[in-house]
């Protein structure tokens, strides 16, 4: 960091959540740690000595939040390309595509947008590849779907893919799936100039820090990016002008996937290393047939090759972890995390906490395994937001029963399993606090948990998913990563009718959270800090 860290800040006059004091108003942090938290009257005693006074004026300060699960480039290249994330039709779809190709500066190169989801569209289906070619007008068009688990090619873009025809998940005239999907992927980010890339990344972490971010877990991969893309991404991030990137490379142990995630200096060798594919692309692995077609998904990993990654992790004192949506794909991830602890030591896998992430479909039988081992349950609520309820994505492919079982937040948490929140941006956007109002508010209302508790799993269930146990609060001696935020009246808000006196009565010593009810604004950031250093300040109105 290249800010001065031996400043002496004072905020003073808000509202400061922290659980040294649960009335605090004022914080002082030195040299990028939280040196003390208090009231504004013994606040004073530090005026007169610190380097910056900050005026809170009412606002709210938190520990700044952890993305668990992002892809960072792609996230930019929607932000600064073609976003067809809640396109109405399929008509309006190619229609933005049409504007997207003519208004390039330049021919040539690969066009890339993101988020089409058919299942919303009156049309109720994607475009054909003749209808594909017409809109980009003969241009090379890579476009992923919302769950980026399938993606539809233009000819020009195909015809630049070699042996595609022959990859499984190939289709001559619809969306492309599987190997397919992954050998496109390549040769359409293999185009991406260093320029390109760098600017995407800086969009992505400019986004995330405008929204009181702090830290990001970057999911990359041999199916899902490259070595330069990560490498590139934690270099920028070393900078330190935004937040804070703790990168995953999810590769098999058998593949050099242990090597090549040191090489990188990724924290573990995991993250989209995929067991499975996606519901919406009909890839997640399941135990019975999707309601609205006639197979169970696509199983990418056995059993047998997760205990194999996770005994060689485990041996190399690295976290191991894996995509696993469908209810078979977490099944053999269970499976196969227990037959590495009888190899190697239950306890030595516990210890390096394996994730999981998505876990979309759980019992309570697979919830008691997760505890039983260990595993944090990287999750992303903003997908139940999205795809639940009774005319959700989730109810078409599965039916209610099973749609209804989908991301069982309580059960986990009542079983002591570790949560992260991310948002799996670009697949869903970045939003915190939206993420923090999915879980406390899940359209299934037995799996809703706590403001609080949702808080939290965003909050310091990031650093705990990195075995960071003492970051993501702010107390004295904390690391001072926080962000400031104009919010209404705090509450302590349960996810049902518990909501009570209680809740507000300062007596309770429990500090409030800003008021999620949907329907009510969300928090807006003012400041983001990292580690003492300012990566975001809002324009003064």
């Amino acid at each position: 960091m290249t800010e001065r860290n031996s400043r002496t800040v004072l905020l003073r006059g808000g509202a400061v959540y922290s659980p040294a004091d649960p009335f605090a108003t004022a914080m002082l942090v030195e040299g990028g740690r939280v040196a003390w938290v208090g009231s504004d009257g013994a606040a004073e005693a530090y005026a007169q000595t610190a380097d910056e006074i900050v005026e809170l004026d009412g606002a709210l300060v938190t520990p700044a939040f952890v993305d668990a699960h992002v892809h960072a480039t792609s996230t930019g290249l929607a932000l600064t390309g073609l976003d067809l994330t809640g396109t109405p039709s399929l008509a309006a779809a190619l229609a933005a595509l049409t504007a997207f190709a003519a208004a390039r500066e330049q021919p040539g190169g690969v066009l890339i947008g993101h988020g089409w989801d058919e299942t919303g569209w009156p049309e109720g289906r994607p475009p054909t590849l003749a209808e594909l070619d017409a809109a980009a007008g003969g241009a090379a068009v890579y476009l992923s779907r919302t769950d980026v688990h399938s993606a539809l090619a233009t000819s020009a873009l195909r015809a630049l893919t070699e042996g595609l025809a022959e990859q499984p998940g190939f289709h001559a005239d619809g969306p492309l799936t599987r190997d397919a999907h992954h050998a496109v992927r390549r040769t359409a980010l293999a185009r991406l100039t260093p320029e390109q890339r760098r600017a995407a990344q800086r969009a992505a972490l400019a986004r995330a820090a405008e929204l009181g971010i702090g830290a990001l877990h970057e999911c990359a991969g041999p199916e899902i990016s490259s070595e330069q893309d990560l490498a590139a991404l934690l270099e920028l991030a070393a900078e330190g002008e935004g937040p804070e990137v703790f990168g995953y490379w999810g590769e098999l142990s058998e593949r050099g996937g242990v090597e090549t995630a040191r090489r990188l200096g990724a924290v573990g060798a995991g993250g989209d290393l995929f067991v499975d594919g996606a519901l919406g692309s009909h890839t997640a692995c399941l135990h019975r047939d999707y309601t609205d077609a006639a197979h169970t998904g696509t199983a990418y990993l056995t059993a047998g090759q997760v205990a194999d990654h996770v005994a060689a992790c485990t041996e190399a004192g690295l976290q191991a972890g894996f995509h696993a949506i469908g209810d078979a794909a977490v099944a053999a991830v269970v499976e196969g995390v227990r037959a590495a602890g009888d190899r190697v030591g239950a306890d030595r896998v516990r210890a390096l906490r394996h994730r999981v992430e998505h876990a979309e479909a759980l019992d309570d039988k697979t919830v008691a395994a997760f505890a039983d081992l260990g595993l944090t349950a990287s999750v992303q609520p903003a997908f139940d937001a999205a795809w639940g309820g009774p005319d959700g994505m989730y109810v078409q492919r599965l039916g209610a029963e099973r749609a209804a079982a989908l991301n069982p937040f309580a059960a986990l948490l009542r079983s002591g399993v570790p949560l992260a929140f991310g948002s799996d941006a670009p697949v869903t956007p970045l939003d915190p606090w939206g993420t923090v109002r999915a879980a406390a508010f899940h359209r299934t209302p037995e799996h809703r948990i706590s403001v609080r508790a949702a808080f939290t799993a965003h909050t310091r269930g990031g650093w705990r998913a990195i075995g960071r146990d003492q970051d993501g609060v702010l107390v004295p001696g904390a690391v001072a990563s926080f962000a400031v935020w104009a919010a209404g009246a705090l509450v302590v808000q349960a996810p049902d009718d518990r909501v009570a006196g209680w809740s507000t009565d300062p007596r309770s010593g429990t500090p409030g959270l800003p008021d999620l009810t949907p329907g009510e604004p969300l928090p807006t950031c003012l400041r983001t800090v990292v580690r003492g250093r300012t990566v975001h300040l809002a324009a003064a109105e």
